[in-house]
């Protein structure tokens, strides 16, 4: 495989000694991660210019001021995507994991007042403050674990004010944490707040009519949770296409709790993605596959939940559905920020080779988000984000489970966090 480089000025950033390079891009290396012995990563201005065999490295230009420093041997991946979290949420629901380790269903939670009613309770209740500053804990505990892009929604106010002031507190932490490119998304349908369980049409209104308005200018995507307890196809259809006529590309939570149609709504839509999918049949991948619909599978969640189910991969890998991940990080479900751990429960709860994993927490994760080709790969042209890893081998993500393997996170070219520092550094160029 021969590596390319694109010109953009002296280079400014330069990664030696890597033991092994996983570049996610096939035409750089062996195998579908790209992979590279002994390699090299340099970059200008944010921007990979060179990643490949040190051997091969071409004679480039050298900024005066370039940060240079060696990988020691250590394996280097791309910068992990988590390409779907629930990021803003004031108040825990420790009490309801604990019920459901003695047998309390999650639609029995929620139905009782519990789940997602009782985040939006506290939601509503925390100051600006609490909300931007447990916002901006969560993003820098994810950054520390290697995650330099993430996706984040709001979901959790479900009125015109706070839904908006969720937005707005996202921005806030994203520009506290330059470590990680925050990828924003309107999650007003996450279900029908209790005010307005005899009046379903009200608050779809109020949605349509307002809330949008007012939170769509903040957000990059709309997404809706269509399934049992929350939105019909046909709320969810709505809600998308209002969306739509607001600039908002369309995402999908569906099929989580049972076959209830999200999947072919996502795929008649064109939704860049559709997430959860416990329940997809072939029909449903090969629409998802025609439509360029990625699915993001969250194994976290469907692991703590017990459901005795995974998206099944095999489905979606025969036919030829993009494969994304994410952590799902939310108070009730998947209280988790680690990509990391997510790769191995990929592996080892949802069916998932290492490389397919790792993939998926990078590139495929990236498509999901609408970035694909822009981040999650290390090849000529995109953004120079990626992690240094503890172990020799990428197989370490899955292998090597419960520590946190990032020694060094490189965010644009600059080092954002490390495991000397244990703090994180401005990332931005």
């Amino acid at each position: 495989m021969t590596a390319t480089r694109v010109p953009a000025g002296p280079v400014d950033f330069l990664l030696f000694g890597i033991g092994q390079l996983v570049t996610c891009d096939p035409a750089l290396g062996e195998g579908p991660l790209g992979l590279v012995e002994r390699g090299v990563v340099a970059a200008a201005r944010g921007r990979v210019v060179y990643a490949g065999p040190e051997r091969q490295m071409p004679d480039l230009e050298m900024a005066d001021d370039v940060y240079s420093f060696g990988a020691g041997g250590q394996a280097v991946v791309p910068g992990l995507v988590d390409a779907h979290t629930h990021l803003v949420f004031a108040g825990e629901r420790a009490d309801e994991f604990a019920a459901r380790l003695r047998g309390v269903g999650y639609e029995e939670a929620l139905a009782a007042g519990g789940g997602i009613n009782r985040t939006v309770r506290d939601t509503r209740a925390a100051s600006d403050l609490q909300l931007r500053q447990a916002t901006e804990a969560r993003l820098r505990l994810a950054a520390r674990h290697g995650t330099t892009t993430l996706e984040a929604k709001s979901g959790y106010g479900l009125t015109v004010e706070d839904e908006r002031r969720s937005l707005e507190a996202l921005a806030w932490a994203a520009e506290q944490v330059r470590a990680v490119d925050v990828v924003p998304t309107f999650l007003g349908a996450h279900l029908i707040p209790e005010e307005f369980a005899d009046d379903r049409d009200g608050y779809l209104d109020l949605l349509e009519h307002e809330m949008l308005p007012a939170c769509a200018p903040l957000a990059s995507f709309v997404d809706a949770f269509c399934d049992r307890g929350a939105l019909t196809v046909a709320e969810s259809r709505r809600v998308l296409e209002a969306g739509a006529r607001h600039g908002l590309r369309g995402k999908l939570h569906a099929n989580e709790l049972g076959s209830t149609g999200g999947a072919a709504l996502a795929a008649e839509l064109g939704c860049v993605s559709a997430d959860h999918l416990l329940f997809c049949d072939e029909g449903e991948a090969r629409a998802l596959a025609a439509a360029g619909t990625a699915a993001v599978l969250l194994p976290g969640t469907s692991f703590l939940l017990r459901t005795g189910r995974a998206a099944p991969a095999q489905v979606l890998r025969d036919a030829g559905v993009t494969m994304a991940l994410g952590t799902d990080c939310n108070p009730g479900t998947c209280y988790c920020e680690s990509m990391q751990l997510v790769i191995a429960l990929a592996c080892v709860h949802g069916g998932l080779t290492p490389e397919e994993a790792v993939l998926a927490a990078t590139d495929g994760a990236a498509t999901a988000l609408g970035r694909g080709g822009q981040v999650g790969r290390l090849s000529p042209g995109t953004a120079c984000d990626l992690v240094v890893l503890a172990g020799r081998s990428y197989l370490d993500l899955a292998y090597h489970l419960g520590v946190n393997l990032a020694t060094v996170v490189v965010k644009g070219g600059r080092v954002a966090a490390a495991e000397a520092a244990g703090v994180l550094a401005g990332a931005g160029p």
